[in-house]
């Protein structure tokens, strides 16, 4: 099996084109054995980069770009077989990278390493690698006696299932529901694109009508355009009780004792390793350094929005009563009134724009302003294995010729395929012995596909998601480190790994920048400079609002990894409901169950996290005003910003980063100004 398994090839990239389930398994038991072999006969004495760190690069090199293909596929192909090999592999995985950090011989070369004259022959790249891995290892437990290390070590296996369990449930939950209508009336609103959208996914599925289901773009059309109110309350219903205890699959994929065990599970683990709570534990790799600084800057946020906030959620009530003949809005009938509003305002209607967005033009738009910005060439490859027709391959090289970094982009929904968008890594930048490996990068989005009579539409919420994962990618693929521990995004801080995600998200607000390539997909005509115009001031429309339902998300998150205790329980829709009260803006009906399918707290990573999005923020508002005062195509900004930051991987602390680039620390006026709120 070896020998004709495409995993465990010598290879510039995966060849998706033969890689089955079958093969996941054997690829990585073989290397883990392989790995465990020469950890095992290391020899590190003295320890140095040669004889310590360069194997373990290559060793953790060789496993993650094995099991990369495997996770990922998971995701965009989902199936009975994919998953039994990822969660088989990830069990293995889990235990050889816990025994790795239980691994005391390991930690003390990396100790002496520390200590001795050979440190400051180190680079900064690998000073900062021995920094981190000591830091891990702690983290990790090798101090414990074996007894808790034991312990330690089961947690984590269990850890490793449940989230995946939790994630399987979510897709399961999601893929379970749909409507099909035989009767166009109950789309009226809806606008033709998406009506096409939806009789599209009906014939793929091989049925007459419109077919609605729980995917982002299904769910997006109804509740922001269906004129039929029981229709949005339906889809609202099945969206918003996902995997729960409530909704028209209650009990089943239910995620209710998952998060009781996640949770159980990981504030034991933070006992163990002296953190008195599951939150502290999650700081000691973030900026923030303790709960009271998170705690305060989500508090001050929501004091700066919530009465703009209470003034747009009662703007919204009123023009549904006044001019909708709405007279009790809920929460189903949101995005349907604020779309209204938002005509009635600024004259914009997403079926007016969406013509404009074709998908292959915005993402060319968007190579094309990084090029601009960052003095690359950006091209297509048609000639790599893909594991869909609808993805796409690129290659990134600097002004002179050098390979950079290389993407696989996922553009559309489609059955299989995991909700969401996200930048997953491929593999690192690192030096070997061939030379310098490039970044690669999986870019993953989930916007409508093309249809037999239309070519892919993107809304300008779309437009939005591509640019901030391309951001995510950009950090990932324009690294100059060639060290992977601190290569691209490793390294960084939890908390600011979404700043230049975000940062990318400004440019599509600009006029200049839209009008480089937003034309209409029949005519060829630009976008109208007013209609531009017009697009950047809706920027602010419902900020506040929008601005408290992240907080609602971060401080529901980062209290009930502050708050568990065991003998409570996780006191889940209980702490919901506090917070909601605390954020005293709009009403949520008790039915909706949050939690349930927030893959990001409980299977995503981002545990005691989610205001890392707010956090990064700041840095990202701040960042993007200085090109505002610079000027926004301004080369000698972009180099400051390309060399102080997305170049710079993990080396420097993200603090030290802004600074660099900024001259000063982060001031979070920007953002205030951008979302519309007084600094």
């Amino acid at each position: 099996m070896n020998s004709a398994n495409p995993l465990l090839e010598e290879r510039p990239l995966p060849a998706f084109g033969r890689i089955l389930p079958e093969h996941a398994c054997p690829a990585i038991e073989s290397i883990l054995a392989d790995n465990r072999a020469r950890i095992k006969n290391l020899k590190s004495d003295p320890p140095d980069e040669a004889s310590l760190l360069l194997p373990l690069e290559e060793m953790g090199s060789r496993l993650e770009e094995a099991f990369s293909p495997i996770q990922h596929l998971r995701a965009v192909c989902d199936s009975p077989e994919w998953r039994e090999a990822y969660n088989t592999c990830l069990q293995k995985i889990t235990e050889y990278s816990t025994d790795l950090l239980h691994n005391k011989e390991l930690y003390l070369n990396f100790k002496k390493l520390r200590e001795s004259d050979a440190w400051s022959d180190l680079s900064a790249p690998r000073q900062k690698e021995v920094i981190l891995a000591l830091r891990d290892y702690r983290l990790g437990g090798v101090h414990l006696p074996e007894e808790k290390k034991k312990r330690f070590a089961e947690i984590e296996q269990e850890l490793a299932a449940c989230c995946a369990r939790f994630t399987d449930n979510v897709t399961d939950a999601t893929g379970a529901w749909s409507l099909v209508l035989e009767e166009k009336s109950r789309l009226e609103g809806v606008p033709p694109p998406h009506r096409e959208m939806l009789r599209a996914d009906a014939e793929a599925h091989g049925l007459d009508g419109w077919r609605i289901s729980l995917m982002p773009p299904s769910v997006q059309a109804i509740l922001t355009y269906a004129d039929d109110r029981d229709l949005r309350y339906e889809v609202y219903v099945a969206y918003t009780t996902r995997a729960s205890d409530q909704g028209p699959h209650a009990g089943k994929h239910d995620n209710t004792e998952l998060i009781e065990q996640i949770l159980r599970l990981r504030y034991e683990q933070s006992q163990l390793i002296d953190f008195d709570t599951i939150s502290e534990r999650a700081l000691a790799t973030r900026m923030a350094e303790t709960p009271s600084q998170v705690l305060d800057f989500l508090h001050d946020l929501m004091g700066r929005a919530r009465e703009q906030a209470k003034n747009e959620w009662e703007e919204l009530r009123k023009f549904a009563r006044n001019e909708l003949g709405l007279e009790d809005m809920q929460r189903w009938d949101q995005a349907w009134v604020g779309e209204h509003l938002r005509i009635s305002r600024y004259g914009l209607r997403e079926a007016e724009l969406k013509p404009f967005f074709a998908a292959d033009a915005t993402i060319q738009g968007m190579l094309d302003l990084a090029a601009d910005l960052f003095q690359l060439k950006i091209s297509q490859r048609d000639d790599v294995d893909v594991w869909h027709p609808d993805v796409r391959f690129y290659e990134i090289h600097d002004a002179h010729g050098e390979l950079l970094g290389q993407f696989y982009l996922d553009p559309y929904a489609r059955p299989h395929k995991h909700g969401g968008a996200w930048m997953g890594t491929c593999a690192h930048r690192r030096r070997c012995g061939t030379g310098t490996q490039p970044a690669v990068a999986y870019l993953t989005c989930n916007g409508s596909p093309p249809t037999a009579d239309t070519p892919a539409l993107f809304g300008h919420t779309d437009v939005v998601t591509l640019f901030h994962e391309f951001g995510h990618g950009l950090h990932h693929m324009l690294t100059r480190v060639d060290c992977a521990g601190v290569s691209g995004t490793e390294g960084v801080e939890w908390d600011a790994v979404e700043w230049p995600s975000q940062w990318m998200e400004n440019w599509c607000w600009e006029p200049e920048v839209l009008n480089r390539f937003a034309r209409h997909y029949q005519t060829g005509q630009p976008l109208p400079e007013d209609m531009a115009e017009r697009l950047r001031d809706s920027r602010i429309f419902n900020a506040g609002l929008d601005l408290m339902r992240q907080l609602e998300f971060a401080l529901f998150d980062f209290r009930l990894h502050l708050e568990y205790r065991p003998e409570d329980g996780a006191r889940v829709e209980e702490l919901l409901a506090e917070v909601r009260r605390e954020i005293n803006v709009m009403e949520t009906p008790e039915f909706v169950r949050t939690a349930h399918s927030f893959e990001h707290i409980f299977s995503g990573g981002y545990t005691a996290g989610y205001y890392s999005y707010k956090w990064a923020e700041v840095l990202s508002g701040d960042t993007y005003a200085a090109f505002q005062e610079e000027g926004l195509f301004n080369k000698a900004t972009a180099k400051r910003f390309a060399d102080c930051v997305l170049s710079a991987g993990g080396v420097r602390s993200a603090a030290e980063m802004f600074e660099a680039f900024r001259g000063r620390p982060p001031s979070p006026d920007a953002l205030l100004k951008q979302m519309g709120l007084a600094a």
